[in-house]
């Protein structure tokens, strides 16, 4: 069997072609990124044992599993993670809220402290300290299996972030920060969209039967978190960003506004702790 066979019978399997192609190369022990190369030597055999591991990728992707499990990592940011099912995989969208984090927070040169809640995989944490080096930031989560994927990352990448487990806000008693952010579940339970996450942990989904319990903890909590004109910066889901800037209104919370993703969606809502409350 060819390079080119292989990609021809999984297109007949139904796989997508960038990923078929990413999974080959993983298969072959290449870089995703060496496209060009596959394209340029797709008469080449495949060897017996990249062959094997073909197959299982190949089953498994047919599956429903993610591409970035079989892989191993993702690109998240100009940063290169490790995720497996122990943590969601991070979607570009997300690079929205890093972004408005990285706005908002203080200039360098003066104290800049970020909380990034319910951290996953460590993609927002470790993306704004990439970016921002001199920034003091904390990253929690309630999952310790999470928190250990995201420690390994924050090791391999050699980027100082403080990991702390707990629920949301509690997992920080007494503290302030200039930013906090959060990409919390907000998937309501029962939603059909689920069935194509079904290999990515439920818990860091679904948030009740509209997708806002957990968003309504963090943002009922968060005022008594933020300093003085600090921001409290969420992500959600399509249709949520009107009750989601309501309930930031409702918590005393100022400027409140939302951005969009690449397709022009409300997909991130945010609103500033008043210097007058």
């Amino acid at each position: 069997m060819t390079l080119l066979d292989a990609l021809t019978q999984a297109a007949a399997a139904g796989l997508d072609r960038l990923d078929a192609q990413m999974l080959v190369l993983h298969a072959l022990g290449r870089s995703p990124h060496d496209r060009a190369w596959l394209i340029a030597h797709d008469s080449d055999p495949l060897p017996c044992d990249a062959a094997a591991l073909w197959d299982a990728l190949v089953q498994r992707r047919q599956a429903g599993e993610p591409v970035a499990y079989l892989l191993g990592r993702r690109e998240f940011a100009g940063l290169t993670l490790a995720v497996d099912s122990r943590v969601l995989v991070p979607r570009p969208d997300t690079e929205v809220l890093l972004e408005w984090a990285l706005d908002v927070l203080p200039p360098p040169g003066s104290t800049a402290r970020l909380l990034d809640l319910g951290t996953g995989s460590g993609a927002i944490a470790l993306g704004v300290a990439s970016r921002r080096p001199d920034a003091q930031v904390t990253a929690t989560d309630a999952s310790s299996d999470a928190l250990a994927v995201a420690q390994a990352n924050a090791r391999r990448l050699d980027l100082p972030v403080r990991f702390l487990q707990g629920s949301w806000l509690a997992a920080v008693p007494g503290e302030r920060f200039q930013v906090i952010v959060s990409n919390p579940p907000y998937i309501a339970e029962g939603d059909p969209h689920l069935d194509a996450l079904g290999h990515e942990p439920r818990l860091a989904l679904t948030a009740g039967a509209d997708g806002l319990d957990d968003l309504r903890r963090i943002i009922a909590s968060a005022p008594d978190h933020l300093m003085t004109g600090g921001w409290l910066l969420l992500e959600h889901g399509f249709d949520q960003a009107t009750a989601v800037r309501g309930l930031l209104r409702d918590a005393g919370l100022g400027a409140v506004n939302s951005r969009t993703d690449l397709a022009g969606i409300e997909r991130c809502s945010g609103g500033q702790l008043p210097r007058h409350r």
